[in-house]
């Protein structure tokens, strides 16, 4: 409830357009303490902002310039003692029982040529957002970033909501990995137990809340090849004056449980604990209403900049049953962009 009542001016603010049908693009942090709207009509200059989702897109989608002849991205990734300092904290809290599945997160400093422009115009991903490091945004967070996010986090069409929850990851995209994704207990552990607590969530917003598919493995393309990672899709039906009350169904949901776990609440003070970084924006969400309908996305495969250059921040989910070195490999695999070097 602290965390919630931080972002109220800003709920007000989209339940109003979305009473009104006014369509505009949002950016809300992970632990919804800074909040940005956007309205299509603003311009270029006031909003040092990009976004693209399958149902709209703002800001110059080709403009900068071209990517470098010969392209460098060299990460420095977390050093694994540290990440396994992170990890017993966490542990610590999973086997007292104050968390069941717990996602922990780094930041790894990368040695590029790639600028942010570059990595949301050339990134192949359905959602993506690009913010720059304007008064407006510094403001409140002090570091350009941009976000190429492959998981949807709740989508509306009519009065459908959806969400999919995407849990187990595997670095390649052999039959191998396809089987052994489907099978390993540890992750289909992870699944239930985010399927389960979305499930609930939803249910606080909606009705005839039910699972329509569970654990679909899809392919994700990133500059070291395809990737395999394993989604849910959890759908319900809303109220009929639910643009109305848009930003409180959207502060009932967050934060995402696929980047928090579960039961939330013990969760994210167990995070706040063990991470040695500040999340900011990454993991909270972003998205688009076009006056109608509704595309969201949760903000992972996420680079920031400031004056000291770029971080990636990535992560994964640990349970008990989870071993700390297949767990860095995990988060260190995730530092990819997704498009070929």
């Amino acid at each position: 409830d602290r965390l919630r009542s931080r972002g109220l001016g800003d709920v007000y603010k989209r339940q109003a357009l979305g009473r009104a049908e006014c369509p505009f693009f949002f950016v809300i942090s992970h632990d919804m303490g800074h909040n940005l709207l956007f309205e299509p009509s603003e311009t270029e200059g006031e909003r040092m902002a990009a976004f693209s989702l399958p149902l709209g897109t703002m800001g110059n989608q080709d403009g900068g310039p071209p990517l470098p002849e010969r392209l460098r991205f060299i990460p420095s990734p977390h050093p694994v003692s540290r990440y396994a300092a992170s990890f017993a904290s966490v542990r610590n809290h999973l086997m007292r029982g104050d968390s069941y599945l717990l996602n922990l997160c780094v930041s790894t400093p990368v040695e590029t040529n790639l600028t942010l422009r570059h990595l949301f115009r050339f990134a192949r991903a359905p959602y993506r957002m690009l913010l720059g490091p304007d008064a407006r945004i510094s403001g409140v967070h002090g570091r350009g970033c941009v976000c190429f996010s492959p998981e949807p986090f709740v989508t509306v069409r009519g009065r459908s909501i959806s969400t999919f929850p995407m849990k187990g990851t595997v670095p390649s995209a052999t039959q191998e990995a396809r089987r052994w994704l489907e099978t390993d207990e540890k992750e289909n552990r992870e699944s239930a137990t985010i399927v389960d607590l979305m499930r609930n969530d939803l249910s606080m917003v909606a009705t005839g809340v039910r699972v329509k598919r569970y654990r679909y493995i899809s392919p994700v393309e990133t500059s070291k090849g395809p990737i395999l990672q394993c989604s849910s899709e959890i759908s319900g039906l809303l109220p009929e004056n639910w643009r109305s009350r848009l930003g409180e169904i959207l502060l009932k949901l967050l934060p995402a449980g696929s980047v928090t776990g579960a039961p939330k609440e013990a969760t994210c003070r167990a995070i706040a604990e063990a991470e040695d970084m500040e999340r900011g924006f990454y993991t909270g969400i972003f998205g688009f209403f076009n006056g109608r309908d509704l595309d969201s996305a949760v903000s992972i495969r996420f680079m920031e900049e400031d004056e000291r250059g770029m971080v990636y921040k990535s992560g994964g989910g640990i349970t008990v049953m989870s071993r700390m070195e297949e767990e860095y490999q995990e988060a260190v695999a995730k530092v990819y962009v997704p498009f070929d070097f």
